[in-house]
């Protein structure tokens, strides 16, 4: 029985409604699109229609004629201004100890364009649609040059140089693990699986583009810019220091309500530097949003990598070794986080849930003249899931061992934790073969063989997929990431403040977009200060308010933006006791506090923590020479390793054999978070997760021209997005047994999980249901179209041949 509104658990682990939802969903959120500000000008950007091409000259006479044209600004304005290269803000270093190519990335291009879509010029007038239709009186006089943009090619040494900077058009070449241990690993195998396969490029589609406001006030020199991001506070730092040299005192960023970023969101874009300039240099607001057409061409991309990966096996099938070589694409240009992605943020993850002794893996970052790739939900751990679980999946098939053995082989056991991986993690807790059996029963794998003969006797084609994954999550701890390249701390803020009538406002660095912030973190300070969740306010997002913080990104936002808070309250309870202890005259050390309310050990007699915080502020009964006034504490949380949130997929699906139609009927998740603070909110962002696996794995897929170098999926009906109706009940499980051992809240992140796993899980059902027809890898999107392809070549194979 449900219990009523007013009396139903609002604590840690209660299923709360999201306190965000009524302002949502009755459309009162504020979006950057939503603020106007007095004298407000509209930019449009003038992009490039090449994907490489020198800039002879820019004629801007006829449309600064246009009506409403208030101002044209070119690279040439801003570099006259000694604007800054937009930064990268993680330094990669080469196997040789070089560090990497980094070439420069101007807000608006002087000279060359590298990618269809790369900023050219600047329209500023009174109305954006005046803008536009003065951006197309612009003449600019191209002078058009080979591009490439196929990840594979790029090395090759025939292949069009993106930057003078970058021979080879080589970024980096890294590496991880013990080569010799590897090869000896691989010499002594009883079978080796061969796995070649791409992880396709992907375009973020956040249901809000993204959109900026930049305003200077001329009476105090302070600019401020609003804006559609993940971190605000990072945003300050880099446009502040590298782009445009405002100090930080004089900037401010606000990011209001973002509608989904997913990593897209995360980086310093050159709008948000353009934007803030002219607004500087006009002295008037000026204000972009993106079209969605611009997005596509624009907004940092996901995934683009190219593999070999070797899986080396003994006679009794347990994994010996490990060899991965991989190249991935950066794009035109290294994006804020970009290079971190395919490094540590990915190899790092292929050991996976197994125990396999030896493993190297090799990295090979490339330029191309596409847009940048940068973190997309997950950002390098799907990549590396998705590798992993597929070798595995081959390996079992080609060694004639179950699959499912086969994982439970190799598991790592529980008593094995903490875990060191042979690529430099340690897995503090989990228990990998529980999570398998427990989705081994919910999704009746015993009773699939039923199912796929039922699906044969009505012509369709049915695989089951198994996918065990792990992330990392919440890059820590700040001093191991900056010895490996991270130009910014990993750490997190908050503030807690008691008001005098018992009401708390908590300021956090960590940034919502989606992730239920002001319902989960309520819940937490409502558990441990024994306050009506109603009386708790979270507030984000605005550099003016907030401690410096590092903003949302990598399921980080409870495991290290949680235990700021964590910490701050305890710092409020600890002042908050010896105030209580003056009030009713007891020793501190006597003092105990529980459920909102500070007791005398041993009596009855206690206090609540509102009456406490009133006394703060009306000192009466407590020397001042002891304790200040005032109950309002500050933390700031670095942590001291990953958290590793793990689990088992399982999904069906079931294949139309004469159009290639691929339908996900069932999706299974048994996952291990650690502490849970809101069941419902978990539940959702799994679901959120599996969906965008569900899309790479069948659905999207960015492309473009290998000749022209033209972004072929420049819009939605080129690019396929999955829709309601291709998206399956799912059942999903948490188990919490194996908390996280070194955050004060044994949290272990959940927004990402969905997707590491999700991808990989539906490839190998998919794949599962071909091998039928002797069908071993195909590579993502499973579209209609491939699907069918590839089972008309498996039908017509010659006699001879099979």
């Amino acid at each position: 029985m449900t219990a009523p509104l007013d009396t139903a658990p609002t604590g840690i682990g209660a299923a709360v409604r999201r306190r965000e939802d009524l302002r949502f969903l009755t459309g009162r959120g504020t979006y950057t699109d939503d603020i106007n500000r007095p004298g407000q000008l509209h930019a449009y950007i003038l992009r490039s229609p090449h994907a490489h091409a020198r800039i002879r000259s820019i004629d801007t006479d006829d449309a600064m004629q246009a009506p409403g044209v208030v101002a044209i600004f070119t690279g040439a304005e801003m570099a006259a201004d000694k604007v800054g290269s937009l930064p990268c803000g993680w330094l990669i270093h080469n196997k040789d100890g070089t560090p990497m190519a980094e070439p420069p990335h101007p807000p608006l291009v002087p000279d060359v364009a590298r990618h269809v879509g790369d900023q050219v010029a600047v329209v500023i007038a009174q109305t954006r649609n005046q803008a536009k239709d003065a951006a197309e009186l612009i003449l600019v006089d191209y002078e058009p040059l080979p591009s490439i943009v196929v990840t594979a090619d790029a090395g090759a040494p025939d292949a069009p140089q993106v930057h003078p900077q970058a021979p080879g058009n080589l970024c980096y070449d890294w590496h991880i693990g013990d080569r010799d241990a590897t090869e000896a690993a691989f010499a002594k195998a009883a079978h080796v699986t061969t796995l070649d396969l791409v992880n396709n490029r992907l375009v973020p589609n956040a249901m809000e583009p993204r959109a900026y406001i930049g305003e200077y006030d001329r009476a105090t020199d302070e600019t401020t810019l609003w804006t559609t991001s993940q971190n605000p506070h990072v945003i300050r730092l880099l446009m502040g220091a590298f782009v445009l040299g405002i100090p930080e005192h004089k900037l401010r960023v606000v990011a209001p309500d973002v509608g989904g970023g997913f990593g897209s969101k995360i980086y310093h874009y050159a709008e948000e530097a353009i934007v803030t300039w002219a607004a500087r240099r006009l002295g008037r607001p000026v204000k972009w949003v993106a079209e969605r057409g611009e997005a596509f061409m624009s907004d940092a991309h996901g995934r683009d990598h190219v593999t070999r990966a070797q899986l080396a096996l003994d006679a009794d099938g347990h994994f010996l070794g490990l060899r991965v070589r991989t190249t991935a694409n950066m794009g035109a240009y290294l994006s804020t986080f970009s290079t971190s992605i395919p490094t540590y943020l990915y190899a790092t993850l292929l050991a996976g849930q197994y125990r396999t002794p030896a493993i190297y893996a090799e990295v090979t970052a490339v330029f191309t003249h596409t847009v940048p790739v940068d973190a997309y939900r997950g950002a390098g751990r799907p990549e590396a899931c998705y590798l992993l679980e597929r070798l595995v999946d081959m390996a079992a098939r080609e060694t004639g061992i179950d699959r499912v053995e086969l994982r439970r082989r190799n598991l790592i056991p529980k008593e094995a934790m903490p875990y060191a991986t042979p690529v430099a993690l340690t897995y503090d807790s989990g228990d990998f073969v529980k999570n398998l059996e427990d989705a081994l029963a919910l999704a009746d794998h015993a009773g699939f063989a039923a199912r796929k003969a039922e699906s044969a006797r009505q012509g369709k084609l049915r695989g089951l997929g198994i996918c065990a994954y792990i992330e990392a999550c919440g890059i820590a701890p700040s001093n191991v990431a900056g010895a490996l390249g991270a130009r910014a701390g990993l750490y997190e803020s908050a503030e807690v403040r008691f008001h005098p009538t018992g009401s708390v406002t908590v300021f956090t660095g960590s940034h919502s977009h989606g992730q239920s912030h002001e319902t989960t973190f309520a819940q937490i300070v409502a558990d441990r200060l024994g306050v009506p969740i109603e009386n708790v306010e979270i507030v984000h997002g605005d550099t003016s308010k907030v401690p410096m913080g590092m903003g949302t990104y990598g399921s980080r936002s409870l495991a290290v933006g949680g235990s700021a808070i964590a910490k701050a309250m305890d710092k409020v309870v600890a002042k908050a006791r010896r105030i209580a202890a003056h009030m009713m005259e007891a020793a501190e050390g006597d003092i105990e506090f529980k459920d909102g309310r500070f007791t005398v050990a041993g009596t009855d007699r206690s206090i609540g923590i509102a009456d406490v915080a009133l006394s703060a502020y009306v000192p009466h009964r407590f020397p001042l020479d002891e304790l200040e006034p005032g109950l309002d504490e500050q933390a700031f949380y670095d942590p001291k390793n990953f958290t590793f949130p793990n689990g088992t997929q399982i999904c069906e699906v079931e294949i139309d054999a004469d159009t290639g139609v691929t339908r996900v009927v069932s999706f299974i998740a048994v996952d291990d978070f650690g502490r849970i603070i809101n069941p419902m909110v978990v539940e959702g962002q799994v679901h959120g997760g599996v969906v965008q696996g569900i899309g790479q794995a069948l659905y999207e897929n960015c492309v473009y021209d290998p000749e022209s170098g033209q972004l072929l999926t420049g819009s939605f009906m080129d690019y396929c997005m999955p829709r309601a109706d291709d998206v399956p009940c799912m059942t999903v499980k948490t188990n919490e047994h194996a908390p996280c051992t070194h955050n004060p809240l044994g949290v272990k992140g959940c927004g990402e999980a969905g997707t590491i796993g999700g991808a990989a899980c539906v490839m190998n059902a998919v794949v599962d249901a071909l091998s039928d027809l002797g069908i071993r890898h195909l590579d993502m999107p499973a579209t209609p179209e491939r699907v069918w392809r590839a089972i008309q070549s498996a039908r017509h194979v010659p006699a001879a041949a099979e």
